[in-house]
């Protein structure tokens, strides 16, 4: 199969948001690996150490398969990008480029890198070599052409929120879980059994096989395929959700079950502007915000059910 690689330049007085909305388009599309190039990338590790590539434009890249879908995707995707020019300040530029399906399967490699989430988490790619100090605990990740490697400013305040609340011993759900990571998080930082839901095959695949890459132990965890939390079974006393703030509300309607008396939840996935939607409907629900982290306009929330 072939692929054509869209990547959108531009240029904004605040290319945060900007580069936040233009990925949004792209996942509105059901892409998941969508990369992001800046040239004030901060990865919180020594540039030196790495053979990487400094970015000279801002820029959002995503992959269409060339398919029969593919000439109206690119109308809509048009079509939104100018629609976004009208509600924010913002010039871009689309460049199509065909990639044949083995060079698609390496290309987006290079985009990813070793980061730092926290000042003791490390994520790294699991092609990249990298030589953790004493003191860091490090996460090797092989995300698959899906899934992005966990450092997007939601899954950041996650990781940040886990290593923060839990306790050694803790039971830990993660609902939505894409590539494993935030399970790996919690297993490496003491949790004794971790499951782990999402609606996609493949995502519970690369949970499982990332899982397993960072000698997390068979029978510590559970991966499996659903909606949400409807068909989890047990109580747990860590839960997260890094998914739409829509998605969080309608999920808290149903999410009692899972969870064990004075259990954290952590939610993310948060834009500012959705903020006390969440807010009120965790209260409304009987829950206690005991947390909030912002970065670049998202935000996360640990709350503990009364």
């Amino acid at each position: 199969m072939k692929w054509v690689e869209t990547r959108i330049l531009f240029d904004s007085s605040d290319t945060a948001t900007a580069s936040d909305l233009i990925s949004e388009i792209f996942y509105d599309f059901g892409l998941q690996g969508v990369i992001v190039e800046s040239p004030e990338a901060d990865t919180g590790v020594d540039w030196a150490d790495h053979d990487i590539t400094l970015h000279r434009d801002n820029a959002v890249i995503g992959y269409f398969p060339k398919n029969t879908l593919l000439v109206e995707r690119c109308r809509m995707l048009e079509e939104k990008l100018s629609r976004l020019k009208q509600t924010i300040d913002m010039t871009c530029h689309i460049a199509y480029h065909d990639i044949d399906e083995q060079d698609w399967a390496e290309s987006w490699k290079q985009y990813f890198f070793t980061e730092k989430i926290t000042d003791t988490i490390v994520i790294n790619p699991s092609w990249r070599d990298y030589a953790a100090k004493p003191d860091e605990i490090v996460i090797k990740i092989d995300p698959g052409m899906a899934f992005g490697t966990g450092t997007h400013p939601t899954t950041r305040l996650c990781i940040a929120l886990i290593e923060k609340l839990i306790q050694p011993g803790d039971t830990f759900l993660d609902i939505g879980t894409g590539s494993g990571i935030l399970m790996i998080t919690a297993a490496k930082l003491g949790a004794r059994a971790m499951t782990g839901i999402d609606n996609d095959e493949v995502a519970v695949s690369v949970a499982r096989q990332n899982l397993l890459k960072n000698h997390i132990a068979p029978e510590k965890f559970e991966v499996k395929t659903g909606d949400l939390a409807s068909n989890v079974t047990g109580r747990f006393s860590l839960v997260t959700a890094n998914i739409l703030s829509e998605i969080i509300v309608h999920l808290l309607d149903d999410i009692h079950h899972v969870l064990q008396n004075n259990a954290i939840f952590i939610c993310s996935g948060i834009i500012e502007s959705k903020r006390a939607m969440v807010e009120d409907k965790l209260r409304t629900r009987g829950f206690e915000i005991v947390d909030i982290q912002i970065r670049e306009e998202w935000v996360a929330i640990a709350a503990k059910l009364k």
